[in-house]
């Protein structure tokens, strides 16, 4: 897992196709942060490529996560395979001609992310219909259907920010993906616009490129974009990087807990290593992402300052019940 702002996702459509397995291994081994799996059925585009069943074969060969990016003309008939296969998101086409909420609705009631793309050509705005439903946007800087064309500036110029405001909606955990034309060249750039996942084909299969240090460049490249164009010069927060909210006894913690993450936080509880109540229990701590570090105060810090005055009460009110205080915790 990269240390910054930016993934890697490593697109297989220029990989070898017949030992694909050994691929997502070498791609895995070169510091990838998930494996991106573009599926073409020979009609939504030109090209065709594989389905479920390597898929599911893949989805044993690593932990990584399983993107599916579904360029085919019927997604809504095919998704319960492709959920199946072990995909951790799936991604299809705003641009067919079915019905595309119940679709994304599958998809999120099997516990994936949701996703839409839109080509090159097609306007940002086709996705407002959906936009509850979506936890990742992908932007295609090339035409669908083949590996190794030229980034379309222009496109990424106008799209990537309003994509990021469209998945405004969800306080954490949606992502912004551009596929297309990524490299060393192209990384800052897009990195500037608050891309959140990299889509990296061609480039990394490259012969004679060591593939870890493209991974390397592309990832600090985008957050360097990131950095110095949308963060003042102050480096991006790491996504794997927690705080601590606040430190309660276990009953306060649970609910606190419930509550923040009713907004869309995710809280890590955690018994700390700081006050022992006075039931011989430490107080637990809950941990939030960095990255919404500030939300969570603007919401909840008053919630908090009520949650430590219970939580005072509740250790007098202990001590005056049961007369004492009960020996720490062993350990």
């Amino acid at each position: 897992m990269g240390k910054g702002r930016a993934r890697v996702a490593a697109s297989i459509l220029d990989a070898d196709f017949a030992n694909l397995g050994y691929a997502v291994k070498r791609a895995e081994r070169a510091g990838v942060d998930r494996i991106h799996l573009d599926v073409m059925d020979g009609h939504f585009v030109p090209n065709l490529t594989f389905g479920p069943r390597m898929i599911k074969a893949l989805r044993g060969r690593t932990e990584l996560p399983l993107d599916a990016h579904l360029m085919i003309d019927e997604p809504g008939r095919h998704i319960g395979e492709y959920l199946d296969a072990g995909c951790d998101s799936v991604t299809f086409h705003v641009e067919i001609g079915e019905p595309i909420a119940p679709t994304l609705e599958a998809i999120r009631a099997a516990g994936r992310a949701a996703g839409l793309a839109v080509k090159p050509r097609t306007p940002l705005s086709e996705l407002e219909p959906y936009r509850e439903l979506l936890d990742i946007v992908m932007v295609m800087t090339v035409e669908p259907g083949f590996g190794g064309q030229s980034f379309m500036k222009e496109v990424a110029r106008d799209k990537l920010l309003p994509a990021r405001e469209l998945l405004s909606h969800k306080a954490f955990g949606a992502e912004v993906h551009v596929d297309g034309g990524i490299n060393r060249e192209t990384a800052e750039f897009v990195g500037a616009q608050a891309v959140d996942i990299l889509v990296v084909g061609s480039a990394l299969w490259t012969k004679g490129h060591d593939m870890g240090r493209e991974v390397r460049l592309v990832r600090a490249l985008a957050d360097e974009g990131f950095q110095y164009q949308l963060n003042g010069g102050r480096p991006p927060i790491p996504r794997d990087r927690w705080s601590t909210f606040t430190s309660l006894p276990k009953h306060l913690a649970k609910r606190a807990m419930d509550e923040i993450e009713a907004g869309g936080i995710p809280v890590i509880m955690l018994r700390g290593d700081g006050q022992i109540n006075p039931d011989g229990v430490r107080d637990y701590e809950l941990l939030v992402p960095m990255s919404v570090e500030s939300l969570t105060v603007e919401r909840h810090a008053e919630a908090r300052d009520a949650w430590l005055a219970e939580a005072d009460a509740w250790r007098a009110a202990w001590v005056r019940d049961h007369g004492t205080a009960h020996a720490p915790e062993p350990g």
